[in-house]
């Protein structure tokens, strides 16, 4: 059977490679569970990369699963964001990895089709072999390309700027959390890049705005009638979600908002907010996602 002490070396790798493609710590988290279970059937003897072979089992797995996700997915209410994990120092000094699992780089890859998604995060963040990616997916080597250059277009006709100065990203994000919590409009409107967009995830189980809110202006009133009516016993964490400045609003012990905001040149650029209370579960918990 396959060595548990190599499973466990790639442990991290295989998780990050399931949340990018299906989006959600939960779905990542079973992947990489079926994945030990395939990989328990195996002799070592007959694998010579596990590396190659393990990321190749978790894709295959992850795949099967975004299509099914996709399918429930069309009847979601609002807006769709990926569920939030807790991102340490390790992500923050890995300037690919920090970007690709950036919100605001994850709501991009939703746009992607499957094979596309699949491609592009094990090419483009992992820097896989076009040969290991066609096992992966089962394409050709000459389609892997294909779908490679595809995604890659797409990615950067779409993709936000990313700040790497962490340092300045929170200081910025402070600033903006206390113009909000102080209800100060102004402020908010200095912080706020002009074409600057809210997004919130309720899924139809809690209040949410049911479609995007854009524009600076839009933005900052729509959160200062949210500070107008604060949570029961609200406490406030800071903390990083997805390699961003983040927070955890919480109404007594229960965790409520797990919020997200996206700094580019100095300007917020984009805020996200997830309510729905299945996505929150892992981060009420504590625990860290893919250990």
């Amino acid at each position: 059977m396959g060595s548990a002490d190599a499973f466990e070396e790639h442990r991290t790798l295989l998780f990050t490679i399931a949340y990018e493609i299906t989006g959600t710590a939960t779905d990542a988290e079973d992947v990489v569970q079926d994945s030990y279970l395939k990989w328990a059937q195996v002799r070592d003897d007959d694998v010579q990369n596990p590396r190659a072979y393990l990321a190749s089992v978790v894709t295959r797995t992850a795949l099967n699963s975004l299509r099914s996700a996709q399918r429930r997915r069309e009847d979601y209410v609002g807006p769709w964001l990926p569920e939030p994990i807790l991102t340490g120092p390790d992500v923050a000094e890995d300037a690919v990895l920090g970007e690709a699992l950036s919100m605001a780089m994850l709501v991009v890859l939703e746009s992607l089709t499957p094979d596309e998604r699949a491609v592009f995060v094990l090419r483009e963040v992992f820097d896989f072999p076009y040969t290991d990616i066609a096992d992966a997916t089962g394409k050709s080597t000459a389609a892997v390309r294909q779908l490679a250059h595809r995604a890659k277009e797409h990615v950067r006709d779409r993709q936000p700027r990313f700040d790497v100065d962490a340092a300045q990203q929170r200081q910025v994000a402070n600033r903006f959390i206390s113009a909000t919590l102080g209800g100060d409009l102004q402020s908010l409107m200095d912080l706020l890049a002009p074409g600057a967009v809210l997004i919130s995830d309720g899924g139809g189980k809690v209040s949410a705005a049911r479609r995007p809110v854009q524009g600076a202006e839009r933005v900052a009133r729509f959160l200062l009638g949210l500070q107008s009516k604060p949570l029961p016993d609200m406490r406030v964490e800071s903390c990083s979600l997805n390699n961003m400045p983040g927070l955890l609003i919480f109404s007594g012990p229960r965790l409520d908002v797990a919020a997200m905001i996206h700094v580019d040149g100095g300007k917020v650029t984009g805020v996200y907010l997830v309510r729905n209370p299945d996505k929150l579960e892992n981060l009420a918990a504590g625990a860290p996602a893919g250990q």
